[in-house]
């Protein structure tokens, strides 16, 4: 059976047997069900709430919003144990904190590991079956304090050659972890989905800023924002997730989520190949 971590002979590292705080990174939006929702499952949450004054008004939304993950990098670098950070728009699986811890805490070049992803790709797989691998969203991540601590220097690296303006800093963040000898991972299942609404400065510079979970590792706790509030927001939410779903099986049948380069490289291609197609393999939408 493929798991998130595979070995057979001991009992998985669990999110909450090393997770006991969650980061919020928040501007405006309204995060008491999300709080709320991260208690039920017995984690502390601190919001990270981003207040603009008139000096950085003019700065891009997205640069904004990087300033506060550095803010939430900063307190996660000082921990003892890695680091849950989550966006507002983050809504989360039904028992999240029961789910595996999907990245190899044994290794000091541990880094980070994307619990939501975004354009996700498959690098490896341990024999101990953890995901290392690559994506371009920062919803939902597991950060150490070594790569937190690495990460403020990201932070600082897009202001000085980039300023204040719209840049995509998180598609540079793996990049950037693994240029300085971290691992990066990836869960088998999204535990969450991105329930937001795009960001129109995406769309402004070509980007469409629409990504959903491609495949869920449970039920949602909340109703995404995206499904709306109206008498046909079942029926909208069913086809949101039907087309993320197809857009995931797409990009696997494609080779985009695990590249032919990659597969023929790797030293156990079956192993990664059964990993890529079974996380595809549920009814769930």
């Amino acid at each position: 059976m493929t798991r998130d971590v595979a070995s057979p002979k001991t009992r998985p590292l669990l999110l909450k047997d090393r997770i006991q705080q969650v980061f919020i990174i928040a501007y405006q939006e309204k995060t008491e069900p999300l709080e709320q929702a991260l208690v039920k499952e017995g984690w502390q949450v601190k919001l990270f709430r981003n207040e603009r004054s008139p000096t950085t008004r003019s700065y891009a939304d997205i640069y904004c919003c990087m300033m506060n993950h550095r803010r939430a990098w900063v307190q996660a670098a000082a921990e003892s144990q890695p680091t849950l950070i989550v966006e507002a728009d983050f809504v989360p699986v039904v028992g999240m904190s029961a789910l595996p811890l999907p990245m190899d805490l044994t290794q000091p070049t541990t880094g980070l590991c994307w619990l939501y992803t975004c354009a996700a790709q498959l690098y490896s797989l341990s024999l101990d079956g953890f995901a290392e691998g690559f994506s371009t969203s920062l919803v939902a991540y597991v950060v150490t304090p070594a790569a937190a601590r690495c990460l403020c220097g990201l932070a600082d690296w897009v202001q000085e050659h980039h300023g204040t303006g719209y840049f995509n800093f998180d598609s540079e963040v793996d990049k950037y972890l693994r240029s300085r000898g971290f691992k990066n991972y990836i869960s088998f299942r999204n535990y969450g989905e991105h329930g937001g609404i795009p960001n129109p400065e995406h769309r402004q510079h070509g980007m469409s800023g629409i990504h959903r979970a491609d495949v869920l590792a449970g039920s949602l706790a909340l109703r995404p924002l995206y499904a709306g509030t109206g008498p046909l927001w079942r029926s909208r939410y069913f086809w949101i997730r039907l087309k993320a779903r197809l857009k995931g099986i797409g990009r696997l049948l494609l080779g985009r989520f695990l590249r032919p380069k990659v597969l023929r490289k790797a030293s156990a291609p079956g192993r990664m190949l059964q990993w890529a197609i079974a996380r595809q393999i549920v009814l769930r939408l």
